[in-house]
């Protein structure tokens, strides 16, 4: 080959990635489509999430917030979170459903990147948080939800919490390919995800903890994202938290991404 064909190979391997991640993706989101279930368990994971923390928690918390604030605003942030990196939980169980069928398999002997069929899920699936964030916008605001900086602050912390869930979805691709089935994959996220979400300030400041506890906390990354949301949603310092999440969710990214390619490669059905 000569040195003039490098040029041309190269944007055609990268249109070729992308292309092949875009129909991956559009399966996918055709996938959510036909099983109605799907939708419907994605509507109401975060119903529950809502109301639940807004109802049965609220009143024990609100003491414990700074005079004025209400638990329906501190609480939405932590919701939003929350919501959306549980739902990464659908990246695993579905890798390990496509896994388990020889789909990935057959993926794999097509002409393809790699990370193209990883991408296409992640990539679906960060579509699909976009609605659930727009659904618990709509929810946050019948239990007394309320923007307070302005539509530019709240379409930034969407695009900081939703680039969050997007990196710990490649945490679940990883263990999706590592789990034996569907089941369990849903079994073993949730420990993950468990103490990320509640060993956090996403529900309650994290003044109320015990000091080892409140200190792993405070520096967690469920943390830096509530704390950044709620900074752009209501005011004050947006620096530290808005940095620091952006530092947990590239970090995430470049360890988990590579990894999660790496296992897809050996990865063979059950």
């Amino acid at each position: 080959m000569s040195t003039g064909s490098i040029p041309l190979t190269a944007p055609r391997r990268g249109a070729g990635a992308l292309s092949s991640a875009a129909t991956i993706t559009w399966r996918n989101l055709l996938g959510y489509v036909r099983v109605p279930q799907a939708i419907f368990f994605a509507s109401l994971q975060p119903v529950m999430f809502v109301l639940l923390f807004r109802y049965v928690f609220g009143g024990a918390i609100t003491h414990a917030l700074p005079d004025g604030a209400r638990y329906a605003d501190y609480m939405m942030p932590g919701a939003y979170t929350i919501g959306l990196a549980f739902g990464a939980t659908a990246t695993a169980v579905g890798l390990a459903a496509d896994l388990k069928s020889g789909l990935l398999e057959r993926f794999r002997a097509l002409p393809m990147a790699r990370s193209a069929v990883l991408a296409g899920r992640t990539g679906a699936d960060l579509l699909r948080n976009v609605f659930v964030f727009v659904w618990m916008t709509g929810l946050g605001y019948l239990v007394g939800f309320r923007i307070h900086q302005g539509i530019w602050r709240y379409l930034a912390a969407g695009l900081l919490v939703l680039a969050f869930a997007f990196a710990m979805s490649w945490v679940f691709c990883l263990i999706g390919l590592a789990a034996s089935s569907p089941e369990t994959a849903n079994i073993v996220a949730f420990p993950v995800l468990f103490p990320l979400g509640f060993v956090s300030s996403a529900l309650v400041p994290t003044a109320t903890m015990p000091g080892p506890l409140r200190a792993v906390a405070a520096h967690q990354p469920v943390s830096y994202t509530a704390d950044a949301v709620r900074a752009l949603l209501f005011g004050g310092d947006t620096a530290t938290p808005v940095l620091g999440s952006l530092a947990w969710t590239a970090g995430i990214l470049l360890v988990f991404a590579p990894l999660a390619v790496r296992r897809y490669r050996k990865a063979t059905p059950s």
